[in-house]
């Protein structure tokens, strides 16, 4: 997914040809239900109701139901058809495999590559220092800095719960390589993210990983002008981009105020934006998200749409929690990852809006269409276990 939209569509397609045409050889309907159907259900709803507030209906529906269709189909595809803890093992190594290629093509971008469009991404007013920042394969730094964040939970998560040494070193080594890449995007919310995710592992695991903590200031010691520059703007409001942001949040509750119950339309932000323009002034800008997930979600599908998608991520969160003391050893890795990752897109949520990439959107549905097949293992596992004893 994070290599080429374009491949992975073509094979999320061919998976749901595949699992029609398995279908119809045995002749039943394959669907498992999950505890999350009714969320999904109400989300699907009300994101297609925000399309009839939508200035271009046609432009909203076209949208709609190219990207809401196939995250649900890789929701379902993934829990209807991955059966065995050796699949999950294997789809989440070929992940990590590709958030290796994606690293080290930053990696390449940033010490051979350099381009306008990695350029363009810097503020040289506010940053003199800073001449790029890294985007790989994903076009923006800060959405790469989002898909880093995610693999970095995950890899921790893994390496953490690893049965073995070497596992435990590889798994090391990526969440190292992964978070170099990180910093040459220089996303300040994704560094917060992952100070949210050391904090909350510190809390779920071992309160020792909160010395980790402890890299920030040696990292800032030590780091480049540019770097050291970047980090101390986080507590600077007055910057290029936290101004904008600030600006493009007063604009997104205006718009939510205006339209509280079915929003401004799915997708539609970019094209009602200019009617709220209070700070840039200029109707030729095209602004395509509000720089904030909350509020960019209840713009544009309304506050009923922000509350079932809260309680959507809430409740596969909480399913994820509960899963990793049940969950075999490379399972509950993963299912620790993935919630160090939840808590990431969260934080990272109140000061960007990354889901906004098909790509990211379609790895967090596909994320959670994982925390259930474990947990279905998991309940597998305990039936089982339940009607031997029943039998013994």
């Amino acid at each position: 997914m994070p290599l080429s939209l374009k491949v992975s569509s073509g094979f999320l397609g061919l998976g749901a040809l595949v699992w029609l045409g398995k279908m119809v050889v045995m002749r039943r309907m394959d669907f498992k239900a999950t505890p999350f159907d009714l969320g999904v259900a109400l989300l699907v709803t009300l994101s297609a109701a925000s399309i009839w507030a939508s200035p271009d209906r046609g432009f909203s529906f076209y949208n709609y139901y190219n990207l809401m269709g196939r995250y649900i189909l890789i929701y379902y595809l993934a829990v209807n058809n991955i059966r065995s803890r050796g699949q999950v093992k294997r789809l989440v190594w070929s992940m990590l495999a590709s958030a290796l290629v994606v690293s080290l093509y930053g990696f390449y971008q940033y010490f051979f590559g350099a381009t306008a469009s990695a350029v363009e991404w810097v503020d040289g007013a506010q940053f003199p220092d800073l001449k790029m920042r890294v985007f790989s394969t994903l076009e923006n730094p800060n959405l790469l800095a989002g898909f880093l964040v995610t693999m970095m939970a995950i890899a921790a998560g893994m390496g953490y719960k690893a049965a073995t040494i070497n596992s435990k070193v590889i798994l090391a080594a990526l969440v190292i390589l992964f978070g170099g890449c990180l910093v040459l995007t220089y996303s300040r919310g994704a560094w917060l993210s992952v100070l949210a995710i050391v904090g909350m592992y510190g809390m779920l695991c071992n309160r020792k990983i909160f010395w980790l903590l402890l890299v920030v200031p040696i990292v800032g010691f030590f780091a480049h002008d540019a770097l050291l520059e970047r980090i101390m703007s986080i507590t600077n409001p007055t910057d290029t981009s936290s101004t904008l942001r600030i600006a493009l949040w007063e604009s997104t509750i205006a718009m939510i105020m205006d339209k509280p119950f079915f929003g401004i339309g799915w997708g539609a932000y970019w094209m009602v934006y200019p009617d709220y323009d209070f700070f840039i002034n200029n109707a030729n800008t095209k602004i395509f998200h509000a720089h904030n997930m909350y509020l960019n979600i209840a713009a544009e599908i309304g506050i009923p749409g922000l509350f079932a998608f809260l309680v959507m991520m809430y409740g596969h969160f909480r399913l994820a929690l509960s899963s990793v003391k049940g969950a075999a050893y490379h399972s509950s890795g993963v299912m620790l990852g993935i919630v160090g990752a939840i808590c990431g897109l969260i934080v990272n949520g109140f000061t960007d809006y990354v889901l906004f990439n098909i790509q990211l959107s379609m790895l967090f549905w596909l994320l959670n269409a994982l925390i259930v097949v474990v947990w279905q293992q998991n309940q597998q596992r305990y039936d089982q276990g339940h009607s031997l004893r029943k039998v013994i």
